[in-house]
This record gives structure tokens, sequence and C-alpha cells, in this order.
């Protein structure tokens, strides 16, 4: 190669570099540098801050807000201090292995439901770092299996556990407790769906006395029949009307707002030595009783509002003796003509 063409390449590979070079300056000031930079000078507690103050607030349900302020005080104890660049899903991993073994104050260990929600809920902080803050390039937790959730629990009342409870219901210094319990058992509704109750979705008027809700979980509307005793106790609450909302049970702080019964509720369960047992248990026992009294696998489907029957499937084995005796009953007399 003579010393022409040598000097011509040179000269190109120059230019080539100095382009590559001035490039990288120009682009020193775009998305890319500065959310790289802003997830090393970050950490995941400045993040959780910002988390707090500016998107929280939005959720406009009570327990929404505790539960978002709950995670973020426990990702910020555990690994706050880490710059967001050096949050990796390995790291998640192991907060999300923490949260499965660790122990509440109660002594039991978070469901995989919780520590699921958990990992959610970070994992919503980090979504919000990337598309609207620009602090991360990516979210983290898109990477982290999260834990196995099996919803097909069926916890419900003994006759005794029921009795009980409702005592302690009635007799407690909570006077929104009782009907709220009462109404959660007698209909199958959601402990959601009871709270925000307005008196325009009740009709006690109609034949049969019927609740009909517009929004529900999944989106549908429902109707549900009120029992003789359910609508006695609704009339006996709309004697005594607030002007200032139509919620049926209105928190007395702000008309707006459902009345908060999370403590009462916690209070109850104590004093009766109720084992196991959640609210949204209240909703099996309603359908389990439901069942065990003859009420089809459809029927069920249609007064709790499930989509789809697999959700109803976890009460076929308590539909069993009814459909044994339908059996036994028809087929005999059939048979024996």
């Amino acid at each position: 190669m003579g010393r022409g063409c040598y000097f011509k390449r040179c000269v190109i590979i120059y230019f080539v570099c100095i382009t590559r070079l001035f490039a990288s300056f120009s682009n020193s000031g775009n998305d890319s540098h500065f959310k790289t930079s802003e997830a090393k000078n970050k950490t995941l507690s400045d993040l959780l801050d910002r988390y707090e103050q500016q998107i929280v607030p939005k959720f406009k349900n009570r327990q929404e807000h505790k539960d978002r302020l709950a995670v973020s005080r426990w990702f910020r104890k555990k690994i706050g201090y880490y710059a967001l660049a050096n949050i990796t899903p390995p790291l998640l991993a192991q907060c999300r292995d923490e949260l499965a073994t660790e122990e509440w104050k109660t002594g039991h260990k978070r469901a995989p439901a919780t520590v699921r929600r958990y990992l959610m809920i970070l994992s919503h902080v980090f979504t919000i770092a990337v598309q609207e803050w620009e602090w991360m390039n990516d979210n983290p937790m898109r990477k982290v299996r999260k834990p196995e959730v099996n919803n097909a629990r069926t916890r419900f009342l003994s006759s005794e556990e029921l009795e009980n409870l409702l005592s302690a219901c009635r007799n407690h210094s909570n006077k929104d407790l009782y009907p709220i319990v009462f109404l959660s058992i007698a209909t199958g509704c959601r402990r959601s769906e009871i709270l925000k109750l307005r008196w325009r979705d009740v009709d006690l008027n109609s034949n049969p006395p019927m609740i009909r809700l517009e929004v529900t979980k999944n989106k549908e509307k429902r109707s549900i029949p009120v029992i003789d005793d359910a609508v006695a106790l609704l009339r006996a609450r709309k004697e005594i009307p607030r002007i200032d909302t139509d919620l049926v049970f209105p928190s007395s702080r702000k008309s707006d707002q459902p009345v908060y019964i999370r403590a009462a509720w916690d209070e109850v369960i104590e004093q009766t030595s109720i084992q196991n047992f959640r609210f949204h248990d209240l909703r099996h026992t309603a359908a389990s009783y439901l069942a065990m009294h003859g009420a089809t696998l459809t029927e069920l489907s249609s007064i709790l509002g499930h989509k789809t029957m697999q959700m109803v499937k976890r009460y076929s084995h308590l539909t069993e003796t009814h459909t044994s005796n339908i059996v036994n009953r028809t087929m005999s007399n059939v048979l024996r003509k």
C-alpha cells in the first residue's frame, strides 16, 4: 500500500471518529443520558418520596392510600438507600423472598396474594419513573417472577361462628358494623359494593325488593334480591337520612367517603376468636350456605356476579348432597312406574 493510500485511509478513519465523537456530545442532553444520570443520582427513597407526594393522593380509595404507603415504607426500609441504577431483578427477587418468609406483627406470614400486591405496587412506581419522570430506562420488576396466587379459598362460618360474629357486631360501639356485615352475608356482595352502596341502588318497593348495582368489580350490572330482615334493616336506616350524601353508609367526617370499619372488624374477630377469617370470607359464607341449601352453580354465578363458571366451581362439592337428593327422589319415582 502506497503512502498516499495509507494517508487517505487515516484521514477517513480520523473523520469517522471525530464525527462519532461530536455525535455523542450532541446527544449528551438526550433522553438516554438524562435517564441514566437520574438513575445514578437518585435513590429509591427519592423516587418513593415523589410517588407519595404526587401519585398516591390521586387514589381516592382510603384503603388504596393506606396500602401504597405501607408498601412504600417497607421497600424504603429494606432498599431505600440504593441508587435507582443499582436496583436489579436479583435484588428485587431477594425482596420478594423476604416478603414471603418474614412474619407480621401478628405472627403470620404474608399470603402469596399479599406478596404479589407489594411487588405490583412497586412495579407501578417504577413504571411512573420510566414513562413520566424519565428517571429510569426500564422497569426492573418486569423480569421478577410473581408468586402464584390460588384464589380458590372457601373459608366460611359455621352456624355457631356466624351467631357469635353477628352478636359481637350488634353489640359493638360502631353501629355501622352490624348492618354492613349482615348485608354482606345476606346478599353475598363484596365489601366495596356494600360500602359504596347508594340509596339510588336500593329499591325496597319492588317485588321482590332489590339492590341494583350499576358499577361492580367486573364492570357489569348486577341485581341482588334483598331478604325481609335486610329490608327491615335498610328501612330503619332510611328513616334517619343524611341530606349531605346519597351513600347508605357514609363517613361521619367526610360525607363523600364511606364509613371506616377496619378497626371495628378486627376487634370483633379478635373478640370472637374466629380463626383464619377475613371480611371477604363473608361472601364465601353467603355462597356456601346458598349452595348447601340447593342453589345451583349457575344461580350462584348470577348472585355473586362472577363472569365465569370456573369461579363458582369451588362451591360444587357443597351442592353434591342436594343434587344427590334430587336424583334419588326423581329417578326413584320414575323407575317405580
